[in-house]
Formats: structure tokens, sequence, C-alpha cells
């Protein structure tokens, strides 16, 4: 295709798009003073929360086809370029630290490398043979899922991430901002929060940055909640990795269970810190070896290890 009739065609395909609209409204908030722009900006922020709350549904059925894979040994793969993948990086490296996961079990891809997070790689989110290559290289299986993040829902490396990733079998979800989007099209889940034209046009780390924040906090979270990485509301899989995390292990087993600080501490130095254990031994008087033996039996499911140490 000539260059010409190239960018015609990117250009009419994004004056289609909610996420590129323009705001003749706008047009002077330069001229207005700092504390007025920040009221628009912050207006237009609260909106996100109600377009994520329309998705809630389809939110919901996505996490319990992502939780039935990964308690099978799947992993959840993120994909996407720009603002959209560095989103994912960042919600799959605080898996491990919250939850207590293997770095492999929840990845984040994003266009370029990882060299993309910092700066802009020319050209990498045009490619969908980008991200063939780049999920080829985790020889994905069918529990394993992969969600393709795209704002504008047409972005060539999240349709062609989801793509491959079906060819192979693998669950498949796609995250946009825009409603009809390729991307939902392309995938087993679509998930289209719609939060409207950007404060500055096209700009969508805004808006659709902090839905698609929102909505990935959402699967992962409640992904995890579904695989028994919580007790309650209560981190209990948190990795101890340093001071403040240690003393959060400590609240966390108080809080569960009502135990003094010399119970608390006792409890962790029989479980080498592990608080899912270190609780079970406060709550049915076990020892630590039993403790570890009645998780492990119960796949790590805390309200089940408690109910098997009850019997």
């Amino acid at each position: 295709m000539p260059a010409a009739s190239h960018h015609r065609d990117v250009r009419s395909q994004l004056e289609t798009l909610t996420t590129e609209a323009y705001r003749p409204e706008l047009a002077d908030v330069d001229r207005l003073p700092t504390l007025d722009i920040a009221r628009l900006m912050n207006g237009e922020d609260a909106l996100v929360a109600g377009a994520v709350a329309e998705q809630v549904p389809a939110i919901a059925a996505a996490v319990d086809a992502v939780a039935e894979r990964m308690a099978r040994g799947g992993r959840l793969v993120y994909a996407g370029a720009g603002t959209a993948g560095r989103l994912g990086v960042l919600d799959a490296s605080e898996c491990p630290p919250t939850f207590n996961t293997d770095p492999d079990r929840v990845v984040g891809l994003i266009a370029g490398g990882p060299a993309a997070m910092v700066t802009s790689v020319e050209g990498a989110e045009d490619s969908e043979e980008l991200a063939a290559a780049d999920l080829a290289a985790l020889e994905l299986t069918a529990d394993d899922t992969v969600v393709g993040i795209s704002a504008s829902g047409r972005t060539p490396y999240a349709i062609g991430a989801v793509t491959y990733a079906r060819g192979r079998g693998a669950l498949t979800v796609g995250l946009s901002c825009n409603r009809g989007s390729a991307l939902a099209a392309a995938a087993d889940h679509g998930i289209e929060v719609v939060v409207g034209p950007e404060f500055l046009t096209g700009s969508t780390r805004l808006k659709a940055g902090t839905a698609q924040k929102l909505v990935l906090n959402m699967l992962s979270t409640i992904t995890m909640i579904r695989l028994g990485k919580t007790y309650g509301n209560l981190m209990v899989d948190v990795r101890a990795s340093n001071e403040k995390l240690r003393a959060r292990s400590r609240r966390i087993v108080a809080q569960a269970t009502g135990a003094d600080d010399d119970a608390v501490e006792r409890a962790l130095a029989a479980t080498d810190g592990e608080v899912k254990p270190a609780i079970l031994v406060l709550l049915t008087g076990v020892d630590g070896p039993t403790a570890a033996r009645l998780l492990t039996e119960s796949g790590g499911h805390l309200r089940a290890a408690l109910a098997a140490a009850a019997d």
C-alpha cells in the first residue's frame, strides 16, 4: 500500500474512535487558571469508575475463566504497546510480592521489549508478527491466558497477540476503550470500557490508562482471591522480602488470629516466616510441618486447610 494511502487509512480509522475524538469545548483550556484545569481533569477522572462498572459482568466472566486455567498451572500473560503495555508489565511485576507467585506465572509483554518501558520503540506497536514472536518464546498451552490491551482496540501488536494465542488454544481477553473494537472481536472475552474523549485529544494515558489500570487490578486480584491467595481481605501470601513486608506479615497474622505479638512471633518462627501456616498454627494448634502439609493438601487454600485441621 502506498504511504499516502496508508496514512489516509489510519487517519480514517482514528476519526471513528471515541478515544481520539476532539472536544471543542476545551479548545481554550490552556488559557484557564491552573485550579480550573485541575478541577476539569478531576471531573473527567471521576467518570472512569462508572465506565468500568458497566463492564463488571464481562470482567467477572473473564476472571472465572482465567482462574480455572491458572488453577491447572496456566499463566496469565498481558500484551500491549506503549501505555497499555507498561500497565500490563506493572500489574504483572506486582503479583510476586503481593501474592507470592512465581515471576513466570503472570507475565507482561510490551511491544519493543523492556526498553519500551521507558522509551518509545518506533513502529513496535504496528507489528502483529512481533507479538507472535514474543508469545512463541513462551510456548503457550491451552491452560494459559493472553490479555491483549489497547485503548484504541486496533493496535496490531495487541490484536496479533490475541490472534496468535487463540491459534494455540489459549484463552484470550481483549481489553480496549472503544465499543465494537477489533481487539474485543478477536478475543474469547471482550472488555470494552468506554471512557469517552480524552482531556487532551488522543492522550490515552489519561482516562483510558486509568480504566485499564482498574481492570487489570481486578483481573489479577480477583483471580488470586479465587486461587486462595488471600484470606478474607488479607494478603496471606505476601512475600516478606523487606522490613516493611515483614512487619505487614506480623500484622496480617495478628489480624487473622487475634493473637498477641509474642504468639505471632513464635508462630512465624515455626513456619519460616510464612503467613498462612502461621495462621494455621495459631488457630488450630498444629505444628509448623503439619500446617505446611495441610496447606499443600488443600492447594494453598487457607480456609480449606482450616476445615481439614478441624476434622
